[in-house]
């Protein structure tokens, strides 16, 4: 009897294969109380354990074949960042010499704190960097507990063709599994922003992740399908059944080989309509997957890596440099590099704070944050708008609510170019400056902003969070979180027209714009500029190419006067038949 077990596609494609089953067990971690003399031995045990984690990391890395997208090799240099910088090389041992604890203890403590710290933060990104503490983590406590066989058996175990089953996977992990050419991944757990989903993305390998108990249904070496683009992991087909996958697969591989073509294609509608195509990036080093999908430019430039992991704020000249990177890649195409976007669970000295709000979300973060803190702020302004003289630059402020915030930064602004003309160091005169439409506020009153700012850029993840009042991480309530609301299409065609009638333009760079059954849909509401993750880009472009406005204009208004969520579901069916 065939058996459908449901989760989020993460990473598109197909694939047909034997099961195989790979669960990793939790670690049974010591707590004791060491005698003073075994102290000092405890803290040696300690930094061999890190030390021999590091050098696994390090060998992993070499094992990356040439060629291979660079942010692959980042998740395994992020491990490593995290496994040099004192909040894990450091408080253990200080955690150690002050309790008199075993070192697997120490690094709980500290696994335990920083949980909690990213636990608070709204940035659903970076909340789910705390996967990436656990993975380091867990890799100094298996070589503490002389448990850390899981790679050895991964490499060992995975075979040509496999469809891995198993509850979470690292980064090196996942690495291992490619060079051993397995099918797709299935995990238990993760979301669409997880280290395994961009991972497998980048990877081009089939995902599902949030496949719950997946282990009752499913036995080692059973053949099985993954449709990464339903999110489903399929058993017990019968011969027609698994034809018709086969089949299915034949048809993605030809539609990918013929998007690589789109690369160098201009992004023009059927009818005649150019639109803009930009990608998001989190890295410098991101700037060459943005480079090899043919990005216009780069519509959204998270800034916060400079941020994370450290015991102090990065100085101007290193916030400089990283910006100039970019920048400078992209040779002249536009860069929209968003200004901080932390909140209340973490202060400007990287530290956790003594007391954080109820709700960080609708806390002090941001750029209610960066108003509070200027002295954290004047020095990215500065090092933006040095950065701007290597290229087209556009700052982005994020989660504006009031004009007063706008005016407050377009302050800052000035007087970090005054502080630049005294220094004598170059800068751009025409920067644009724009803000990020999030909160429903701010999507209300697009008019008044669009008047003030030089672009608007729609940040959906969080207006539809809290439109919704949602929040999509959380799996008890995140059915909840549905773009085709009527209160978030509303604000989004509110702010689309409000940029229209200012005569400036709508970047939209949340989740919605790299979803390819939303495209159409969005070029119907009239969004003109899209900012997608790279590996969706060429995939949004084919649809728009492929699409005339006015038919997608005429079923958009439909949609729009819609109170009924299936029926809006259905209109979009309709918009979409013909892909």
């Amino acid at each position: 009897m065939p058996v459908a077990l449901h989760g989020t596609g993460v990473s598109r494609g197909i694939a047909l294969g034997p099961a195989r089953l790979l669960q990793r067990g939790g670690l049974d971690i010591p707590q004791y109380v060491l005698p003073p003399h075994l102290v000092d031995e405890e803290v040696e045990r300690f930094i061999a354990a890190l030390e021999a984690a590091r050098t696994q990391l390090r060998a992993i890395r070499q094992q990356i074949p040439a060629g291979t997208p660079t942010d692959i090799a980042a998740f395994i240099d992020t491990h490593l960042l995290m496994l040099e910088d004192a909040t894990l090389a450091t408080v253990p041992i200080e955690l150690i010499l002050r309790e008199g604890c075993n070192a697997e203890w120490a690094l709980q403590m500290q696994q335990e704190a920083l949980t909690r710290v990213f636990d608070q933060m709204d940035d659903a990104y970076l909340r789910t960097r705390r996967d990436d503490v656990a993975h380091a983590i867990l890799r100094v406590q298996q070589l503490l507990l002389n448990q850390n066989q899981r790679e050895a058996a991964i490499a060992a175990e995975a075979e040509d063709g496999r469809i891995i089953v198993t509850d979470d996977l690292s980064p090196g992990e996942l690495v291992l599994l490619h060079q051993h050419n397995v099918a797709a991944i299935v995990t238990e757990h993760g979301g669409p922003m997880s280290h395994v989903a961009i991972l497998a993305r980048s990877l081009g390998i089939p995902a599902v992740v949030g496949v719950h108990n997946a282990w009752q249904y499913i036995r080692d070496g059973e053949p099985v399908v993954v449709d990464g683009r339903q999110g489903v992991l399929l058993a017990g087909l019968d011969a027609q059944g698994a034809a018709f996958y086969r089949t299915r697969q034949q048809q993605e591989k030809r539609a990918r080989a013929q998007l690589h073509r789109l690369k160098d294609t201009p992004t023009v509608t059927a009818d005649g309509a150019a639109i803009a195509l930009f990608a998001n990036i989190e890295l410098p080093e991101d700037i060459q997957a943005a480079r090899r999908v043919g990005a216009a430019g780069i519509g959204l430039y998270r800034t916060e890596f400079l941020y994370m992991n450290r015991s102090t704020p990065p100085d101007e000249d290193e916030q400089y440099r990283a910006y100039s990177k970019v920048v400078k890649a992209m040779k002249g195409k536009p860069v929209t590099i968003r200004t901080l976007d932390l909140g209340a669970d973490k202060t400007a000295d990287g530290a956790p704070p003594e007391r954080g709000g109820a709700n960080p979300a609708l806390g002090l973060r941001a750029v209610r944050l960066c108003l509070r803190e200027p002295e954290l702020f004047r020095p990215q302004l500065r090092a933006i708008l040095r950065a701007s003289t290597h290229g087209t630059v556009r700052l982005l402020i994020p989660m504006i609510s009031t004009l007063q915030e706008v005016r407050q930064v377009q302050e800052l602004i000035a007087e970090a170019r005054d502080d630049l003309r005294r220094r004598r160091q170059a800068f751009a005169g025409n920067i644009a400056v724009g803000g990020m439409i999030e909160v429903p506020a701010a999507a209300i009153c697009a008019e008044d902003f669009a008047r003030r700012l030089d672009f608007l850029s729609i940040g959906t993840n969080d207006l539809i969070q809290y439109t919704l009042a949602a929040d999509r991480l959380d799996e008890t309530i995140n059915h909840l979180y549905q773009p085709l609301h009527p209160a978030v299409l509303r604000l989004i065609h509110t702010t689309l027209r409000a940029g229209t009638e200012a005569g400036i333009p709508v970047t939209m760079c949340g989740e919605m714009a790299g979803d390819p059954l939303l495209t159409r849909l969005l070029l119907g509401l009239g969004l003109t500029e899209f900012s997608v993750p790279p590996p969706a880009l060429l995939e949004v472009k084919r649809i728009i190419t492929a699409s005339e406005l006015e038919p997608l204009r005429r079923i958009a208004r439909k949609i729009l006067r819609q109170d009924d969520m299936e029926q809006s579901a259905r209109l979009l069916a309709e918009l979409n038949s013909d892909d």
